[in-house]
């Protein structure tokens, strides 16, 4: 559900670590938007990416 459809950037896993050092499990998501692309047919198809492969996208054009 939460990935990159660009690169396959996936949530990462890891801990809080509080002051007294427990842990606890966190999540990190990637920021992922809704953007519309031309295939290779010149459609235009919404696609789920994240924003470093948007930037990319728009510094290649």
């Amino acid at each position: 559900m939460a990935k990159c459809k660009m690169c396959g950037k996936s949530p990462s896993f890891g801990h809080n670590v509080s002051f007294s050092k427990r842990r606890t499990n966190r999540m990190w998501r990637p920021n992922l938007q809704k953007t519309t692309v031309l295939d290779a047919e010149g459609k235009s198809q919404q696609i789920r990416v994240c924003t470093q492969c948007m930037r990319t996208m728009y510094k290649a054009r």
